[in-house]
């Protein structure tokens, strides 16, 4: 069955709901900055740093790049594929970047384990109930009857679109959240990330390989850039797998290389502990007891006992 769709693509579609949204998080970071900051750190500290404000304002033009005209028209409206891009945008950029943007003061307030919203947040973010949560959201929101509903109600699509940022932002927690006892080891951030690009791959492989329309609300005679119905679907899948997945193998292979490192120089710094010159003892004299690197003779040994001995007493 074939929908219908605007022939104009490229009409302007304005969408104050997506400006309430960026200019209400622009706010929150200001107060957050201006008002709360000054109370929470101790004086003499940065409330915040130059990496935290680069963040929040890649996250601030993620989300709204993401969100905003053309590509949200064009993703709800004409190629699935752009939709991925969309979803891999608020599940994969945006959360971390957010993440980075926050300084610990602010993470401590918000997840305080006092308060009910930090328990919550620090139970969610767990890896295991963060992991669960993220990949049943991936899966449910590609299903045919998920994405043509979403098409249908805008209501319904921005309460995906909060699924799958919210479930993503737990995700990250126990990788880059700003709270490091959260965090995982990088031993267990490499298995945690890998078992995220798993599966993944289980709807990218139906979309990939999908012969049919499965989502009737793309199934229009409008075809922007001339992509049908089955290479728009195939290349959702390839999207999915491919980008999110080389996304997430980066993530490895960067944890891989700082573990590589840290375990480098711990052993070079036992190392030097192992071969460091022994420390004098008592009262001694540094100078006159030598090193582990000085060469041990009989002559020298023979030389110390006759320097400790007492010269015999002289005979009247």
């Amino acid at each position: 069955m074939l929908f219908a769709a605007e022939t104009d693509v490229w009409r302007y579609q304005p969408h104050p709901e997506v400006w309430a949204l960026v200019a209400g998080a622009i706010f929150l970071g200001w107060y957050a900055v201006r008002i709360v900051g000054p109370n929470a750190v101790p004086a003499g500290q940065p409330v915040v740093t130059r990496r935290n404000k680069v963040a929040y304002v890649a996250a601030i033009v993620a989300l709204w790049a993401a969100s905003d005209w053309p590509m949200h028209d064009i993703s709800e409206e004409y190629l699935y594929s752009v939709h991925m891009v969309q979803h891999l945008i608020i599940s994969m950029i945006v959360p971390p970047l957010l993440l980075a943007a926050t300084p610990e003061w602010l993470a401590r307030l918000i997840m305080s384990s006092d308060g009910t919203a930090g328990t919550w947040i620090r139970r969610l973010s767990h890896p295991i109930v963060a992991g669960g949560l993220f990949n049943l959201v991936v899966i449910l929101s590609h299903m045919p009857a998920v994405v043509n509903t979403s098409i249908d109600s805008g209501v319904f699509h921005y309460g995906v679109h909060f699924a799958v940022f919210f479930t993503s932002l737990m995700m990250w927690i126990p990788i880059c959240g700003p709270i490091h006892e959260l965090r995982l080891g990088l031993p267990g951030q490499m298995v945690y990330l890998f078992l995220m690009s798993v599966i993944p791959t289980v709807p990218a492989g139906f979309l990939t390989f999908a012969e049919g329309a499965l989502y009737e609300s793309y199934d229009h005679q409008v075809r922007l850039w001339g992509v049908d119905i089955a290479t728009d679907q195939q290349m959702a899948g390839l999207i999915m797998k491919l980008v999110g997945g080389l996304y997430l193998w980066a993530w490895i292979v960067s944890r891989m290389v700082r573990y590589t490192r840290e375990s480098h120089s711990s052993r070079e710094l036992t190392l030097v502990e192992r071969t460091s010159p022994a420390k004098p003892t008592g009262g001694a004299d540094p100078g006159e007891i030598g090193t582990l690197d000085d060469e041990l003779t009989f002559e020298a040994v023979q030389a110390e006992f006759e320097r400790a001995d007492p010269a015999p007493p002289e005979r009247i």
